[in-house]
């Protein structure tokens, strides 16, 4: 007997048929004998139109009764999900993250979790229940319910299964695993059958959507195997693991992008010690996470430009903020744009060769894309190009590395 943790998206619970579908699977796996944890999202497009509402009455909610809100989409799902489950003989309870006392800090709308308490649900588990648990949002020691931020159903589900110590956590999605790039963009993408989580970590903290980089953060920390499957088809999906030397060393695992970029410049800096702080410190503060950071020495060596990169949704605060950095430190002008994208390669089997920066470089250039800022680390190398780019770069990558080719 295995204890599995399930976790269904908004797309797997989006409407009575298919939270029907998911009730099925999770009692194949309770009449095989199994313990089986389910923490499921918001039905799709639920938060999106919370969201909207809040905004109709407010342009930036309050970030408190926000989170008040946005939980309720969970909250509902929880509960239809365990009346599915009840409807076809099998024993189920539902809790909120609060109920299971899922404890996090205070940063509303991007909480991060604690620690959890795992008495409640073990109880349920012991006494012959399938426990059904709100993904994405906790409580905090105030008592405040707060949200994980988007795709923070994932990070609630190894969470749990961390807590739990599970045997496997099982991601079920609109697709059957991880890809070599999205195949809306290129259709011949190829699913892997295993990735490192040191790419995966990699893949989700560039934009691939298909799981959330806390999450993965999460599984590695605390070895919680992790694998990716389809809701709607059977299938081995995507083992994420820490076996390197089983997975095949191809020179790149994938092509990960995002859209949700935005680029601020800040021009004529007086270029001394601790500008860099100056200038990140009170975006930080804000709790706003700066991505790619480019320096530049002006000719005269007396000024600096500095240019870095931020989530769009954070583009508005972060331009208030740098603005009135500005006036304080006396630079020349502040300058953004948010029709950028990141487009990134991803591959373990680049520590070992050469020549892939300027493989890359080529393919763009091929193109007649301009790339705008580059960064590297041991395993990938990010570029951000215009938006309107996008399409035309992943495809032109995925083929010049032959990510389509089998194998």
């Amino acid at each position: 007997m295995a204890l599995i943790v399930q976790k269904y998206g908004g797309t797997s619970v989006g409407s009575i048929e298919r939270i029907g579908a998911v009730a099925d699977k999770v009692r194949v796996w309770r009449d095989r004998g199994h313990q089986v944890v389910v923490v499921v999202s918001a039905m799709s497009g639920e938060t999106d139109r919370l969201v909207g509402l809040a905004k109709a009455i407010q342009e930036r909610p309050n970030p408190r009764e926000l989170d008040v809100l946005l939980s309720t989409g969970e909250q509902v799902t929880i509960a239809l999900l365990s009346m599915a489950l009840e409807a076809r003989g099998c024993a189920a309870r539902s809790y909120t993250g609060g109920q299971v006392h899922i404890l996090t800090d205070s940063a509303h709308n991007k909480a991060r979790i604690r620690d959890i308490d795992g008495a409640r649900v073990k109880a349920d588990l012991e006494a012959g229940r399938a426990v059904v648990v709100a993904g994405f949002q906790g409580v905090d020691e105030h008592g405040n319910i707060t949200t994980l931020g988007r795709g923070g159903s994932d990070t609630s589900a190894v969470a749990m299964a961390a807590a739990l110590k599970a045997d496997e956590c099982q991601i079920y999605t609109d697709v059957d695993g991880v890809y070599t790039t999205d195949p809306r963009i290129e259709p011949r993408a190829r699913k892997l059958d295993r990735i490192t989580f040191e790419e995966m970590l990699e893949m989700a903290s560039l934009g691939s959507k298909v799981l959330q980089i806390r999450a993965v953060e999460f599984a590695g920390k605390y070895n919680v195997p992790l694998r990716v499957l389809s809701s709607f088809q059977e299938g081995e999906g995507t083992l994420i693991t820490f076996e390197e030397e089983a997975v095949e060393q191809a020179k790149i695992s994938g092509i990960a992008f995002n859209r949700d970029e935005a680029k601020l410049t800040i021009l004529g800096v007086p270029d001394q010690p601790g500008v860099a702080h100056k200038i990140l410190g009170p975006i930080s503060e804000a709790n706003v996470e700066v991505d790619m950071i480019v320096q530049n020495i002006a000719a005269d060596e007396a000024t600096t430009d500095f240019t870095f990169t931020v989530h769009r949704n954070d583009y508005a605060k972060a331009m208030d903020i740098l603005r009135a950095s500005a006036a304080q430190l006396g630079a020349r002008e502040v300058l953004g744009a948010d029709s950028i994208v990141k487009i990134s390669l991803v591959g373990v089997g680049m520590r070992s060769h050469a020549g892939i920066a300027s493989r890359m470089f080529g393919a763009l250039a091929k193109e007649g894309i301009n790339i705008r800022m580059i960064s590297t680390s041991e395993i990938k190398i990010s570029v951000v190009v215009d938006e309107r780019y996008l399409e035309l770069g992943v495809r032109a990558l995925h083929e010049a590395f032959d990510l389509g080719a089998a194998g």
